[in-house]
C-alpha cells in the first residue's frame, strides 16, 4: 500500500509505500505499485534511489512483510523553453500529486514558437518555483487555446504516467459541452470515426479511414433557433484523445462547432470554437479516491441561447 508522497527537497519527489505481502521482489513489488519500468530505469540511472527500511537496494532486493519502501524520484528540471511566469491561475483543486486549473478561452495550454508566453504551462512553472515544488509541468489533459474549461496537471513524471494510463484504459473521464450548427435529431449517439492527419496541412485533421482509433459520445441537451438559423447544445464524453477530436467528429456529422472557422463553422455569432471542458473524473493516482470537478460555461457561451 501507498503510505504518503512526499517532498525531499526543491528539486526530488519520493513515494513511501508499506509492503504487505512476504518475499516479493523489490521490482515486482513496485511494479504491482504501478511504477513503471521506464520509471524504475530512470530512478536507476538519473539520480533516484530506492530505499527499503532506510538502506539502499537493488530491484532483486527480496522483501518481506512490513518493510518500508522509499522511492526517490530523480531530479526534474524544468523544460528547455518554458520560461516560467507569475500570472492567474483560477485554481479549482490541488493536492501534491495534481493540480486542476479552469483555464480561459484564447489561453494556450502551453507554449508555441508564435506564443511562448502566457500559457496555463508558463503560469504554474512561476507558481512552482515560487513555492519550491520539485517539478516541471506535465500537462495531462490539453485543451486548444479556444476552448474553455478544465486541465488536470501532474506534480511528477510518474504521476503522469498514473494518470496516463487511466486515460488509456478508459478510466479517466473528460466532459465537454458545445454548441454546434443545425439540428441534430438524435438524442444521443456514439461516433466512431478514425482521425488522422489532413493532407497538405500540418494542423487540420479529417476523419480517414487510416486515422487512429477515436470514440466520441454525444447527448443533445436542447436544441434551439437564432435569427432563423437552427442550433443544438450537446454534451460530449471522449473515450478517446486524438487532436481536435471533438471538433473534427462534428464536422464529420455536418453539424460544425459555433464559431469553428478551422471547421466549417461561421464566426458571425461567436469569436472562438463553442466548446467547454465541463468535467473531469478519475480516481487518485495515489489514494485511489473518486474524483469529479465540474465547470460552468462561461458567459460568452451562457450568451448564445439568450441574444
Amino acid at each position: 500500500m501507498i503510505r504518503s508522497l512526499q517532498v525531499m527537497n526543491e528539486k526530488r519527489f519520493a513515494l513511501e509505500f508499506t509492503v504487505d505481502s512476504e518475499r516479493i521482489l523489490l521490482r515486482e513489488f513496485l511494479q504491482a505499485m504501478g511504477i513503471s519500468k521506464r520509471t524504475l530505469t530512470a530512478v536507476k540511472y538519473e539520480g533516484g534511489k530506492l530505499l527499503v527500511n532506510g538502506a539502499e537496494r537493488s530491484v532483486r532486493h527480496i522483501l518481506c512483510r512490513g518493510d518500508l519502501v522509499l522511492v526517490e524520484f530523480p531530479p526534474e528540471e524544468p523544460s528547455e523553453g518554458l520560461v516560467p511566469e507569475i500570472g492567474p491561475l483560477e485554481i479549482l483543486y490541488e493536492d501534491d500529486a495534481i493540480l486542476i486549473i479552469n483555464k480561459p478561452a484564447g489561453q494556450g495550454t502551453i507554449p508555441s514558437r508564435d506564443h511562448p508566453n502566457g500559457t496555463v504551462a508558463n503560469y504554474v512553472a512561476g507558481k512552482f518555483a515560487t513555492e519550491k515544488i520539485p517539478s516541471t509541468v506535465h500537462i495531462v489533459t490539453r485543451l486548444d487555446t479556444d476552448t474553455s474549461g478544465l486541465v488536470c496537471i501532474a506534480k511528477n513524471r510518474h504521476i503522469h504516467h498514473l494518470l496516463s494510463e487511466q486515460m488509456r484504459t478508459v478510466g479517466f473521464h473528460r466532459g465537454y459541452m458545445a454548441f454546434v450548427e443545425g439540428y441534430i435529431e438524435q438524442d444521443a449517439f456514439v461516433v466512431e470515426q478514425p482521425i488522422g492527419r489532413k493532407d497538405g496541412s500540418i494542423i487540420e485533421r479529417t476523419v480517414r479511414e487510416d486515422g487512429q482509433y477515436a470514440r466520441t459520445d454525444v447527448r443533445v441537451l436542447e436544441r434551439f433557433v437564432r435569427n432563423e438559423m437552427q442550433y443544438t447544445s450537446v454534451f460530449l464524453k471522449l473515450f478517446t484523445g486524438r487532436t481536435h477530436q471533438i471538433r473534427v467528429h462534428m464536422k464529420w456529422l455536418g453539424h460544425p462547432l459555433i464559431g469553428d472557422d478551422l471547421y466549417g463553422g461561421s464566426r458571425e455569432i461567436l469569436g472562438r470554437q463553442a466548446l467547454h471542458c465541463a468535467s473531469i473524473g478519475f480516481r487518485h493516482p495515489l489514494t485511489g479516491e473518486p474524483l469529479m470537478f465540474t465547470s460552468e460555461l462561461p458567459l460568452d457561451l451562457l450568451q448564445l441561447r439568450l441574444k
